[in-house]
């Protein structure tokens, strides 16, 4: 055999092992569909914001359960193995809706959707390491993030398109999302359990301890809390925005949850610009701008009730949130470089403001109506403003 068809040979074995990996990113993004599916649950059952917010509430309160163990787990069956339990897992989540909209069924369905995600997030970017290496390595993740985002930007479309097609979805309306989202699951476990992908030998595992002990640490603290604000006004946005629309404007559920949409398209944008912005600019600089921008966005959720407006603001929000993940999680590697294992996992376990933003919010919109839901974000990007004045220089 030739170079050049070696070439092409080994190109085509690459693409035929990335693309079910770059599946899975797309079922991860999943996990953005309980924004979407609370808001038609509590317009379904009548539920107050409270009680409409313990579902994504319960999404993420799984993060701080299982991401260490899982990490422990990985080790020992490897990481495609682990990827594969995440997707059984997520796909059995998107079947339970099908049996019915109760309170409970819905329950069961957002919490074995959160464990399938926790554990996704936990394993298919160490996963992405054995087939990508180097300098491409962060690319590849970063075009992983973009295909999340697409699941992310389609769930309020499919919700929307199930509650108010004439096409027959056998009664299930705006649930008709979670089937489309299962079928897709199935696909991604055949696809990835087809596909051969040589493994790393496992890394040192790391107990909770271990992990826990780190929080000692004055600067991962910072972070910690950086990660949980981050995570708590995503999914704060992602549920609230759609309620702020209807609260104002009237609109019913349907049209205004195209809010949920704006806010991914531009987190995706953000997403994309960021990994050529933070090489011409310094991170402390880029995370600046990207916490003012989303101070300006809650500024306006705050004070207008006109459509455009609201749109401006609820994107100022996603374009300035898509990249403190990276920034802060970077911060810490950086800062920790002997105990990056121990790191990744705390920091996974901060996801768990996905729990503790929305309860939060829910109350306060109780209260006070959507203002004060959005109070509670905008104590989060106030502490975000803090965290800027201590990002070290890399």
């Amino acid at each position: 055999m030739s170079m050049s068809q070696s070439l092409v040979t080994n190109r085509k074995s690459f693409l035929l092992q990335i693309m079910p990996v770059m599946l899975c990113f797309f079922v991860m993004g999943f996990v953005d569909l309980v924004g979407t599916a609370s808001n038609y649950v509590q317009k379904d059952l009548g539920l107050s914001d409270s009680q409409a917010n313990l579902f994504p509430s319960l999404v993420f309160f799984w993060f701080l359960i299982f991401s260490v163990p899982i990490g422990m787990l990985m080790n020992k069956i490897g990481r495609k193995k682990t990827v594969l339990i995440s997707l059984i897992v997520t796909a059995l989540s998107l079947f339970v809706p099908v049996l019915g909209d109760s309170y409970a069924v819905m329950l069961v369905s957002f919490s074995l959707l959160g464990i399938g995600n926790a554990i996704m997030q936990t394993s298919l970017n160490p996963l992405v390491t054995n087939l990508i290496s180097g300098d491409k390595l962060a690319s590849t993740l970063t075009f992983g993030q973009f295909v999340k985002a697409i699941a992310s930007f389609l769930a309020p479309v499919i919700a929307s398109w199930g509650a108010t097609t004439v096409f027959p979805t056998f009664g299930l309306g705006w649930r008709a999302l979670f089937v489309v989202y299962a079928i897709i699951s199935l696909l991604s476990i055949s696809l990835l359990a087809a596909t051969p992908i040589d493994e790393d030998n496992p890394d040192k595992a790391s107990g909770l301890g271990e992990c826990l002990r780190l929080l000692g640490r004055p600067f991962i603290f910072l972070c910690f809390l950086g990660i949980m604000c981050h995570v708590g006004i995503d999914v704060g946005t992602n549920t609230t925005a759609p309620k702020i629309i209807m609260e104002r404007l009237g609109l019913p559920l349907e049209e205004a949850g195209f809010a949920t949409g704006i806010y991914f398209i531009f987190r995706t944008l953000g997403c994309f610009l960021g990994a050529f912005l933070l090489r011409a600019m310094s991170p402390k600089r880029f995370f600046a701008i990207s916490v003012f921008m989303m101070l300006g966005g809650m500024v306006i959720l705050f004070v207008c009730s006109n459509l455009i407006p609201l749109y401006i603001g609820i994107g100022l929000i996603g374009f300035g949130n898509s990249n403190i993940f990276s920034v802060v999680f970077s911060q810490a590697l950086v800062y920790t470089p002997d105990e990056r294992n121990e790191v990744s996992g705390l920091m996974i376990m901060g996801l768990f403001g996905g729990t503790v933003f929305p309860l939060a919010m829910g109350y306060a919109a109780d209260a006070v109506g959507q203002a004060g839901a959005v109070a509670v974000m905008t104590a989060g990007v106030i502490y975000l403003l803090y965290y800027t004045l201590k990002i070290r220089k890399i």
